[in-house]
Order: C-alpha cells, then structure tokens, then sequence
C-alpha cells in the first residue's frame, strides 16, 4: 500500500524505512481531516507490513506541520459526539508496535509537536521551532501529552510548555529531551534517515521487543488520557472564549 488517499500526504518505502510526508507547503503544512487520516492509514499499514522495519514522519524542507487547519478544524470537529479526524491518528501513534523517527523543520505546533511524544527519536532542524499553544486558544492538550510530557521531561517543564503555549527552539527542546539531535538545516534530514535505517538494518523482533519493554503501561495509559483530552477539548471548543479566538483567527486570515 504505496498509493496514499491523501494528495497532501506522500507514502515511499526506502530500505525499510517507511516514510511518511505531509506535503502541503502552500498552507504551512496545516492539517486536513483526511490528510489525519491518510497518516494514520499510512501507519496502521506499515505496522501490518513485513517490508517495513522503521517509519519516518517528516514535512517539506522548511515546515514539518503548523498544527490543524483552522477552517478545516471548525467544520469538522464542532460536533463531539463523532470524535475528532485526529483522533485515529493519535491512537495509530500510541499503537505503534514499529519505530518512529520524526524529522522536523521550521514550524512544529500543536499536533506537529505532540505527536512527537510518540516517536522513539526526533532529529530536528537548527531553524526548527516547537510550541503547543493549546491554552493561548482556549483548549488543552492533546494526543496524550498531558500524560507523556510529564514523564518525559518533568513536570516544571512540562507546565512550562503546555500552560504558557510559548515557542521553544529546537536547542531548548533538545535540552528538555525532547529532541535528541540538532543539526543544521541541510543535514537534519539525511541524519534523521541514516538513523532510520540504522534501526531497520538491525533484527526486527528485537527492536520492537525492546520498543514494547521500554513503554510497558504507556500505551494503555495513554489511550485513556487521549479519550480524556478529546471530550475536554471539544468541550473547551464550544466556550465563548475558544469561539471568540477561533473567529477572530478566521476574519484574520480572510482579511489577507
């Protein structure tokens, strides 16, 4: 299953290494419904496969993802009795049984950082910046970080970046551990891929035996916290204040 439903998300399988691409530059690489979907496809897909041994998730050269398509957002998810388009992709990144390897550029926020709290190693650009401006919308997390970011990096740290939303560097995300490595803008990606197939090359079964020992509980816990975070964030979504800001963002946007 090389043949993606989604034009804005490219499927190609190199050496085992299945790679996933959101290629959408024109809108910053903002999230549709069905490029949500076509993502988690392309994951679901590659843990079923025999020939893939790793997946990377990577965006265009200069954005990985600048979270959710608000227009796209509003339409789709005012309604919470049927879930959001996000919500299949955040349990496919918990579910995982395979390596994932995140290459990120330029913007990663919202979901475009969450999501790497799934992924086993991210590899980011110099010029890469991270934020989770959830709070500064209304919202709250989402994707299980309320859950993950804690345990990974504390929860001073973790406050820091999900109550005040601010921009953290790719060096800042780095020294938090969420980052493993830096490089500069012309290596991230190749790096990102040597270390991929690095993984791949090495037995299958002991990697995701080791993968699975080392977030015993995890997923578990965290799709129940990801069922929690989604009933909280659509309730949020209906407040006067998170309707207040969305619509102004929009009247922004149709003013260019």
């Amino acid at each position: 299953m090389l043949d993606s439903s989604n034009a804005n998300i490219e499927y190609s399988l190199d050496a085992g290494v299945f790679v996933l691409k959101i290629n959408r530059p024109e809108k910053k690489n903002a999230l549709l419904p069905g490029m949500y979907a076509a993502l988690a496809e392309g994951l679901r897909w590659a843990d079923e496969c025999d020939e893939v041994r790793v997946t990377l998730i990577r965006g265009v050269d200069n954005c990985f993802t600048s979270g959710n398509d608000v227009n796209g957002f509003v339409s789709s998810e005012a309604d919470s009795s049927q879930g959001r388009p996000s919500q299949d992709l955040m349990h496919a990144l918990n579910e995982s049984k395979k390596p994932i390897v995140a290459a990120i550029s330029g913007l990663a926020i919202g979901i475009g950082t969450t999501l790497l709290f799934h992924c086993d190693l991210v590899y980011a650009s110099r010029e890469c910046f991270l934020q989770m401006p959830f709070t500064r919308l209304g919202l709250c997390p989402e994707a299980g970080s309320s859950y993950l970011l804690p345990r990974q990096i504390g929860h001073q740290r973790a406050s820091e970046m999900l109550l005040l939303g601010d921009r953290m560097s790719a060096e800042q995300a780095r020294d938090y551990g969420v980052v493993n490595e830096v490089l500069d803008q012309a290596e991230y990606l190749d790096y990102a891929m040597t270390k991929a197939r690095q993984l791949a090359a090495l037995p299958a079964d002991s990697v995701q035996t080791s993968k699975r020992l080392i977030k015993t509980g995890l997923p578990e816990a965290t799709r129940t916290v990801i069922n929690d975070e989604l009933i909280e964030f659509n309730r949020l979504l209906q407040t006067p204040e998170a309707q207040a800001i969305v619509q102004a963002f929009l009247a922004k946007s149709a003013a260019k």
